[in-house]
């Protein structure tokens, strides 16, 4: 998927416009929110238990190579092959290279954000190989030949109607508006898919050390069709996701689909494990994992590794007001919200992603919902003071934020400047004490209104003991 990071600005100003968007936007609060609100409290340990997910995930990424090496020889025992992927290239150069080896005319694909990462689909397409993808969002975004907006309901930015227009164009089938009826003839499509497939591709939520297994949670049941039916299984994923056993794999379990979905636990959980056996009934005669770097190993050791603690739930942006506004198209690449605003400056190098560590309002809603508790606000701190390093900001901006340093460094100076400037924003909200515009902040004033202050700073009303 091409990195269109750059352009953020004006996507924001697109999608904060379009209408058809935040209608659909709106969907997050009770679909996500209000789902995550309704059973994170099952878990009555809910905070011992964030801490040994987060210590989990410690563990692992302290000593990466170790439980790598460990879960390739225990995937290897059980007659899986492991590939190494320096960059997305690499990964669609051995996929490419194994449908080769094996004759593969036709794959089928489940939810995976490391395979839009590397834009495989299209790689695929050009070696021969006919693609289709079986999660109902992605399959909709396939046809309507749109990227995901979000990485656990790629599609959240469409409605209904749109979908069934949409259906109704490429099927050339009467319209259907009823829910059941379009999931039905989405099925009827991709089934016939499912049993001609010679190679099925997915993604992994973990890789489980111990047994040298991958895991994957769904709800449509696409993924167990994918992974089982063709005779080639191919699961690619990032390093981060090893975990050191299926007792550290089901505490994540525990955080993660209630932090992504609002549920108790998925409609499938599978772990799967090696090539099938001549007594088992369903299984890939060869499993394929490749296992993808892509700018990853970087951050280790580094103050940017906390990063790599993600398990992809997609709290954060459910929870992000900025993402509510604008959704996941406007940050341009796979990873949108508080986590992308992070992962792609980091993955795909800063000076692609200028805007996006300042695409926050540091509310720090992410991290109080994170189920591994990585601080994302001081994240994106950290990348904000990387910019100034390598000066990156505009020059209005850095002599603004070196005039407020000077003069929070010069309290007097402060107080007195601040006094004159309340006084003054008293006398611009007129009659209905309000500021339609602030000077020098359009950006902040051109949609809203603020109230004027009193005429009296912080200090000066706490002096006299007055109450606000």
């Amino acid at each position: 998927m091409q990195n269109n990071s750059a352009d953020f600005k004006r996507q924001v100003t697109i999608k904060l416009a379009d209408v058809r968007l935040q209608e659909a936007l709106s969907h997050l609060q009770t679909r996500f929110v209000e789902g995550r609100s309704a059973v994170i409290g099952e878990i009555h340990d809910l905070q011992k238990t964030r801490n040994a997910a987060a210590e989990i995930r410690d563990r692992v990424l302290n000593d990466l190579e170790h439980w790598l090496l460990y879960f390739e020889q225990q995937a290897t025992k059980r007659g899986a092959i492991v590939h190494w992927a320096e960059t997305g290239a690499d990964v669609n150069r051995i996929v490419a290279e194994i449908a080769v080896g094996h004759g593969v005319r036709s794959a089928v694909k489940s939810k995976s954000m490391v395979s839009e990462e590397c834009g495989l689909n299209e790689a695929l397409e050009r070696a021969g190989v006919e693609v289709m993808e079986t999660d109902l969002g992605e399959y909709i975004l396939q046809i309507a030949h749109e990227a995901p907006s979000h990485i656990v309901a790629p599609v959240v930015h469409k409605n209904k109607e749109e979908i069934s227009d949409l259906f109704a164009k490429t099927h050339r089938l009467p319209r259907k508006t009823g829910i059941a009826e379009l999931c039905r003839e989405a099925r009827e499509i991709l089934r016939p898919a499912f049993l001609n497939a010679d190679m099925g591709i997915s993604g992994a939520n973990f890789l489980i050390a111990e047994t040298g297994s991958t895991l994957i949670v769904t709800n449509e049941g696409n993924g167990r069709l994918v992974t089982t039916l063709p005779r080639v299984h191919v699961a690619i994923t990032g390093i981060e996701k090893v975990v050191p056993t299926l007792e550290d794999a089901s505490t994540l379990l525990r955080l993660l689909p209630r932090s992504a979905t609002g549920q108790s636990i998925t409609n499938y959980v599978s772990v799967l494990t090696g090539t099938k056996d001549k007594n088992d009934h369903e299984g890939p005669e060869h499993f394929h994992i490749i296992l993808l770097d892509n700018g990853r190993s970087r951050l280790l050791g580094g103050e940017m590794q906390d990063m790599l603690r993600c398990i992809r739930c997609g709290a954060c942006m459910n929870h992000c007001p900025v993402y509510q506004n604008i959704g996941g198209h406007a940050y341009g690449w796979v990873y949108p919200g508080p986590m992308g605003s992070i992962l792609t400056p980091l993955l795909g190098g800063m000076e692609n992603a200028p805007d996006l560590p300042n695409a926050s309002t540091l509310c720090g809603a992410c991290a109080v919902v994170c189920p591994v508790k990585i601080p994302l606000p001081d994240l994106l701190r950290k990348l904000r003071e990387k910019q100034m390093q390598l000066g990156m900001k505009s020059r209005q901006e850095t002599l603004l934020l070196r005039a407020w340093a000077w003069l929070a460094l010069h309290p007097g100076i402060y107080g007195m400047t601040t006094g004159i400037a309340v006084r003054l924003m008293r006398l611009l909200g007129g009659e209905k004490k309000l500021l339609h515009s602030l000077p020098g902040a359009r950006g902040w004033s051109g949609g809203r209104d603020f109230p004027a202050p009193q005429g009296m700073t912080f200090r000066e009303l706490y002096r006299q003991g007055k109450r606000l």
